[in-house]
């Protein structure tokens, strides 16, 4: 997925991150992450954001999140939501949540 234009999602509300997606022109993802709960969760936070744009194959973006108590869930699909806004892209690929 090629990072295009701006993508945002999410709110500055409790319990919620707001993430923004921005075009860069050499490979790699840079994270700015500010969070509420940064001493316990900044790396889960960090690896969730990573992971979520690995899935989708962003390959190069600026990335800026705050964070508010998200749980991952959320984490990755406001982070979703801002690729695909970035991307331009309508393809969305939603992944099936079974229980174990």
């Amino acid at each position: 997925m090629k990072i295009i234009t701006t993508g945002v999602a999410g709110t500055m509300e409790s319990s919620d991150i707001i993430v923004r997606i921005e075009p860069k022109e050499t490979k790699g993802v840079e994270l700015e992450l500010e969070s509420d709960v940064m001493q316990q969760f900044g790396k889960q936070i960090e690896k969730v954001i990573r992971e979520t744009l690995d899935e989708l194959g962003v390959e190069a973006a600026y990335v800026n999140a705050v964070d508010k108590g998200a749980l991952d869930c959320t984490v990755a699909a406001r982070t979703m939501a801002a690729a695909y806004r970035a991307a331009n892209s309508t393809d969305y690929v939603f992944k099936e949540v079974t229980k174990k």
